[in-house]
């Protein structure tokens, strides 16, 4: 009888242990045969070539002049032409 009950308890605590041994574990099979899924490949960023042109032109103008001085001094021109 001592030894039923040596074994019992000994079978409870493999049992008790292979359950806390695999917690948290997923057995999954699988088989191979694709589903038919199709995953385009990433795209690919190329950097664009590097265009060079002609020199800006530089413009130089007489002087500061805004539109207010030239539209008086249009004004005072065409008041004296009359």
């Amino acid at each position: 009888m001592n030894k039923k009950i040596v074994g019992a308890a000994l079978g409870l605590a493999i049992l008790a242990a292979s359950s806390v041994a695999s917690a948290h574990v997923d057995v999954a099979v699988g088989v191979g045969i694709p589903v038919g899924v199709y995953a385009p490949p990433p795209p690919v960023y190329v950097a664009r070539p590097v265009a060079y042109g002609p020199a800006p032109v530089a413009v130089a103008y007489g002087g500061y002049d805004d539109w207010r001085a030239r539209e008086w001094r249009e004004r005072r021109e065409w008041r004296e032409h009359e």
